[in-house]
């Protein structure tokens, strides 16, 4: 029996939103800042990763993570899948503000991902680039979006383990810890 039988685009958002108001609050995102996603529909859908991108589920997490992220100022970023090498979809007004170069891509369901295609779409004006350093991250469906976190990532730890059928892992960042024995630090940064 296909997954989608079983689980609606509804539930699949609801689940999203979840997962975000949790990372939301231990990551304490402020506007401007960005959020990186890499989503997997067909792990959504209980296939192999890159087997079965199904583009209503893509538009339904970017959809979700949309109508959280806008009104509360956040970059969201979706990450493509591994034969754009895992090049990023975002406003080109966050490309600006955080310096990243823009390169020529535009993703499709097979060369892309369905999230990130999703996300070209729906943007005002979108762009992709190569890299970027994000300040927090979900990664639904084991896509490997720990390259475009800042240099110090921390595991969120949430109560809302998958999405559909895939797996989610979330994390924050924070700010490096310099100095040595004398040193002390600011707890709204741990």
């Amino acid at each position: 029996m296909d997954m989608m039988e079983t689980i609606e685009l509804k539930d699949i958002e609801c689940q999203v939103k979840q997962v975000f108001k949790e990372l939301l609050e231990a990551a304490r995102l402020k506007p401007g800042q960005i959020l990186v996603v890499g989503c997997s529909s067909s792990e959504i859908d209980s296939f192999k990763i890159g087997s079965h991108s199904n583009g209503d589920i893509g538009m339904a997490v970017y959809t979700a993570l949309n109508e959280e992220c806008r009104p509360l100022g956040i970059y969201l970023a979706a990450q493509c899948c591994e034969h754009l090498n895992r090049a990023l979809i975002l406003e080109e007004e966050a490309a600006l503000k955080y310096g990243y170069e823009p390169v020529n891509v535009v993703p499709q369901l097979k060369a892309g991902g369905s999230f990130a295609t999703a996300a070209y779409a729906t943007l005002e004006r979108p762009v992709a680039v190569e890299h970027i350093k994000a300040h927090a991250g979900i990664d639904i469906g084991d896509t490997l979006i720990g390259m475009h976190l800042k240099d110090v990532a921390v595991p969120v730890r949430i109560q809302t383990k998958e999405i559909g059928s895939a797996h989610v892992v979330c994390a924050r960042t924070r700010p490096k810890f310099i100095g040595g024995i004398r040193a002390r630090y600011d707890e709204e940064n741990m």
